[in-house]
C-alpha cells in the first residue's frame, strides 16, 4: 500500500520570499510540515541549512 502524497502548486509570481519579498524560485517543505518560500540568493545561501534540516526544497 502507498502512501498519499501532498502535491503542492507550482510557485507563482505572486509567491514571494518570506526572508525579503523577492518573487519565491524556492520552496522548502519543512519536515514538520512547513514551509518557507524563498528567492533564489537566498534559497542558495539557507540550502545547506535547509538540507540538514531533512527539508525538501523544491524548484
Amino acid at each position: 500500500m502507498t502512501s498519499p502524497t501532498l502535491t503542492r502548486p507550482e510557485l507563482t509570481a505572486a509567491d514571494r520570499c518570506d526572508r525579503c519579498g523577492a518573487a519565491a524560485q524556492v520552496r522548502a517543505i519543512l519536515r514538520t510540515g512547513g514551509e518557507l518560500l524563498f528567492c533564489g540568493h537566498h534559497g542558495r545561501e539557507y540550502e545547506s541549512k535547509l538540507k540538514e534540516q531533512e527539508a525538501d526544497l523544491q524548484r
